[in-house]
């Protein structure tokens, strides 16, 4: 018997074994020149991984709330308008951050499992100038999946920066950041890029860049100003040795090995493995007669699935069965239903057998619980979709 259980949360992940054992090294010192060469080496695969050829990675210790901040930080000065797109719970965190540096924000929320449409954002954009607007790729508070690559066109026509939250999207969802003219796209380790939680990782465009250099304001964050952390990125991708802060140095290196693995994979193989392992699960999750928190399919993610637990069904004690089968799902986030639904993290190193152990254990615990199940039934719809597009 293993000693650990099979983590499906939406973050941390299931990391690869090289992975981790990148971490267990012994630590060396951030100037050694094999640890430039690691770190060089992670800037310009990210380059790959968000197809950003001509954008400038970031990676600096820290989360995803981070990433977020040093985002707004650096581009957003007092009084700016500032258009919050908002799917879930981190648009909410995204007006919070906005806030805080004295923007004036405009939320536009969408309903619970649903995405703001198109047309409502531009009505919005004729409203007054904005500087910026901030969206969520995939919201992990709901599972909703939003389509990043028309709004930055409307972002263009508009003449506002985008800012794209990636954290549970990047290496998991498409995104192609040069061609779709999205100025920032921010992420953290623990989700589809495979590290353990601790890197912020950001990408920004030329056009981002030249804002920043023209900021009228001193940037109001110390440890997040792009003035003390860009030299260090540019000395380190010309294998040169350099010091802000001391950088994660195991993190780093376990970062390197995962973007070599991503890009050894081919990151459009990736997605498309995602999208279809996602599609395959949901079937599953169809076939038990539960329903899933976004309003459609169109609008659910590949990375994470969000479901509603079936009436009369403790959502404590459903989750409390499925751990006793090794298989660890994470609760609702939303506060306002919270208690109505659960999700689960499929993102990253993610195979069919995990979803398989995931759905086998939710079966059992359904029928556990006695909620009526046909014995088997998810499972068998989930191969039987995989087996329609291998």
């Amino acid at each position: 018997m293993k000693g650990r259980k099979l983590l499906m949360i939406p973050g941390p992940i299931e990391f690869e074994p090289d992975v981790l054992q990148a971490m267990s090294m012994a630590t060396t010192s951030h100037v050694a020149p094999d640890f430039i060469e690691a770190f060089g080496n992670s800037l310009e695969c990210m380059r790959k991984v968000w197809k950003s050829p001509a954008g400038q990675p970031f990676i600096v210790a820290g989360t995803g709330t981070l990433a977020m901040d040093m985002a707004i930080v650096n581009l957003i000065e007092p009084a700016d308008n500032v258009l919050v797109i908002s799917s879930g719970y981190f648009g909410k965190r995204f007006e919070d951050i906005l806030s805080r540096y004295g923007a004036n924000t405009t939320v536009l929320e969408a309903g619970v499992g649903e995405a703001v449409s198109l047309d409502a954002i531009e009505e919005a954009l004729k409203t007054k100038p904005y500087k910026a607007l901030t969206m969520t790729h995939v919201d992990t508070s709901t599972g909703v999946l939003l389509d990043p690559k028309p709004i930055a066109k409307l972002a263009k026509k508009y003449n506002v920066l985008s800012i794209l939250d990636g954290v549970c999207s990047v290496a998991g969802e498409e995104l192609q950041q040069d061609k779709w003219e999205i100025d920032v796209v921010l992420t953290a380790s623990q989700k589809a890029v495979g590290v353990p939680p601790g890197l912020a990782l950001l990408m920004v465009s030329e056009r981002a860049m030249q804002v920043w250099e023209n900021r009228k304001t001193p940037v109001c964050n110390y440890y997040a100003d792009f003035s003390n952390w860009l030299p260090i990125m540019k000395a380190y991708e010309a294998r040169k040795p350099s010091y802000f802060g001391t950088p994660a140095v195991n993190l780093v290196i376990a970062l390197e090995t995962s973007l070599k693995i991503i890009c050894n994979e081919g990151i459009d193989n990736r997605i498309k493995r995602h999208q279809q392992l996602a599609s395959a699960f949901r079937a599953a999750i169809e076939a038990l007669h539960l329903d899933i928190l976004p309003k459609s399919n169109k609008l659910a993610a590949n990375t994470l699935t969000a479901v509603f637990y079936p009436k009369g069904i403790d959502g404590a004690a459903l989750r409390s069965k499925i751990a006793q089968s090794n298989v660890i799902i994470a609760g609702g986030l939303l506060s306002d239903i919270k208690n109505s639904y659960f999700r689960i993290g499929h993102m990253g190193s993610v195979s069919a057998n995990d979803l398989l152990a995931v759905l086998g254990a939710l079966e059992r615990a359904l029928i556990e619980l006695e909620h009526p199940v046909a014995y088997g039934k998810s499972l068998e719809v989930f191969q039987q979709e995989l087996l329609k597009n291998s």
